[in-house]
């Protein structure tokens, strides 16, 4: 997948040439005030910022603070791209939390070659923190990973009037396969199971991972009711199709409850998850092996 820089800088003309130096690099989001290019930064998760100091109403250096400050873009990297060229300058952009500080007029090579730089850091950095985030036993996403991506698709889906849905499913009759079979038959039924989920999901932001236990999730985007419902489907189905056998007779199956939701930027995934997590127990008081959505 493409990384992505927001160009923030009231210049157009400076806009369009940091647009066309690095298209062959990255995608490249703008903003030409520092508020705007803020609130994209929140919704958008870009790979790199490239900021202008002087800016009119609030400029770079508190754009910067602002980014710095706020959980959903402390860890994005900024890059100054400024005229003010005295050693000050430089020294109080890279205080507040800048990486770099590109001068104007700048030279076309060393921005590539910089930008190409702190991207491939970035990707390192992403990483790492993206194994930190596998669940060790079926290796698909933890909690954490979770919780992280269904905020910022939260956000994300909020800011362009997308619906969100959620899915909730739980193994069936679990309790008793550890019981009869043991916990290693156990785990490799989890991880069995993990990877039926994880495969029926094909599209970049849709996001299967382990909510707990013997309990999975799944993210889908712009993915409404009856799309949702359909995808719900098909991740039964998937475990239905691995034919493990039960421990109380039959094959092992899951339960699923989903919801979804047109989110807006005053609320939070909270009310997503319950009426998911209600639909669940609805799918096991109803019998199990089934979908449950609202």
């Amino acid at each position: 997948m493409r990384q992505t820089v927001l160009v923030i800088d009231d210049s157009l003309a400076t806009v369009r040439m940091l647009g066309e130096v690095l298209s062959d690099l990255c995608d490249v989001q703008v903003a030409t005030e520092a508020a705007e290019g803020i609130a994209l930064a929140r919704t958008e998760a870009p790979d790199l910022v490239l900021l202008d100091v002087m800016m009119p109403g609030m400029d770079g250096y508190e754009a910067c603070r602002r980014l710095k400050a706020d959980p959903r873009t402390c860890h994005v990297p900024v890059i100054f791209v400024t005229s003010l060229d005295e050693e000050a300058d430089e020294a109080h952009g890279l205080e507040i939390g800048a990486i770099d500080y590109i001068v104007k007029p700048f030279s076309v090579p060393i921005v590539r070659a910089r930008v190409r730089n702190h991207l491939e850091l970035k990707r390192h950095r992403d990483l790492l923190e993206s194994l930190s985030s596998l669940d060790g036993l079926t290796e698909i996403p933890n909690r954490r990973r979770l919780d992280e991506h269904l905020d910022q698709e939260w956000r994300r889906c909020a800011r362009h009037g997308l619906p969100l849905s959620l899915l909730l499913l739980d193994i069936d009759h679990f309790k008793p396969y550890n019981d009869t079979f043991g916990h290693q038959a156990g785990d490799d039924c989890l991880r069995l199971v993990a990877g039926a989920l994880r495969d029926c999901a094909r599209r970049p932001g849709d996001l299967v991972a382990r909510y707990g236990g013997e309990e999975f999730a799944c993210v889908l985007p712009g993915v409404g009711g009856e799309a949702a419902r359909g995808m719900a489907e098909a991740l039964r189905e998937a475990v239905a199709d691995l034919a493990l056998p039960g421990a109380e007779g039959g094959t092992v199956t899951v339960s699923v409850g989903g919801a979804t939701i047109v989110p807006d930027l005053n609320t939070n995934p909270a009310d997503l998850i319950r009426r998911a997590d209600d639909n669940l127990y609805q799918s096991k008081h109803l019998g199990r092996n089934r979908v449950t959505m609202g």
